[in-house]
């Protein structure tokens, strides 16, 4: 194993058969546009993703029942998401360093960043028509939705002076959480679960991605670009602001690790509780 790989990515260690199976099935698909300009620049906004939402997408299909071909190439959907999702954020915060290396911005210039988002939308597009599932095209068609809402409620809220946490809760549910749902959800239709298992597997993955968000938001306190630092700026208290994040986090922890008890109880669910505890600990 790349030492390298593994700062960048502590998940490897625990889930490296899958995350590898992910790397595989998302290589075979950049392989179909292999003679596309977008080829070279796709490869290097995927290198050094955690691959969380793939890993929870497998995982909540095994959990319910099969993980198949499909299965696989919705994972990849998934990460293209938040791939292009990425690439858009990196401009908007004008970040200067993503995983280790230059934004896709600062390596390609900003034409050539926006125009990529809207090639990897395709992609998402051409794998969801392959899969044949008009519920899962659906929730890929509302995640990205919500995503880019998420991202215009956080740009309107960086210039008003009265962020509330209920905002906050509510770009997180959008940006973020919603991709964890999605995931989740989508593995789960495919899985073939119950409606019973989809709900509460979905439940899993919004909870997780609260909880995941709030957390890289306590590492990163400190940057003025976060929504997170608004309210650090605006409290009398900034203690008081870390106090109810911690609760909140724990909170949120606690709601998917409870959304799991309605999945019988095997390996994969076990896996989703550890995926849990470890981007707890590693965001």
């Amino acid at each position: 194993m790349d030492r390298k790989n593994f700062e960048i990515n502590p998940l490897i260690k625990d889930f490296e058969s899958y995350i590898d199976k992910v790397d595989d099935a998302i290589k075979q698909e950049l392989e179909l546009y292999s003679a596309s300009e977008f080829f070279e620049p796709l490869q290097y906004s995927l290198e050094g993703g955690k691959r969380i939402r793939p890993l929870i997408l497998i995982l909540s299909a095994e959990s319910v029942g099969k993980c198949d071909e499909n299965a696989y190439s919705a994972s990849c959907a998934v990460e293209f998401l938040h791939t292009e999702s990425v690439i858009h954020d990196d401009i908007i915060d004008n970040e200067i360093l993503r995983r280790r290396k230059d934004p896709f911005h600062i390596k390609y210039g900003y034409n050539t960043s926006i125009i990529t988002g809207d090639f990897v939308l395709g992609l998402i597009l051409n794998i969801s028509s392959r899969l044949d599932n008009a519920r899962i095209g659906r929730e890929l068609a509302i995640t990205a939705m919500m995503m880019s809402e998420g991202e215009m409620i956080e740009t309107r809220l960086e210039t008003s002076e009265d962020v509330t946490f209920d905002d906050y809760v509510k770009v997180m549910e959008y940006k973020t959480a919603t991709a964890f749902e999605a995931a989740a959800k989508i593995g789960a239709i495919l899985g073939g679960g119950t409606e019973e298992q989809i709900l509460a597997l979905a439940e899993y993955g919004k909870n997780m991605g609260i909880a995941y968000q709030i957390r890289d938001d306590l590492q990163d306190w400190n940057n003025e670009d976060k929504l997170f630092n608004t309210l650090i700026k605006k409290s009398l208290d900034p203690r008081i602001v870390f106090d109810r994040m911690d609760v909140m986090l724990n909170n949120y922890s606690k709601k998917a690790k409870t959304a799991l008890r309605k999945i019988n109880d095997g390996p994969a669910r076990t896996r989703l509780e550890s995926l849990l505890d470890l981007t707890m600990l590693s965001v």
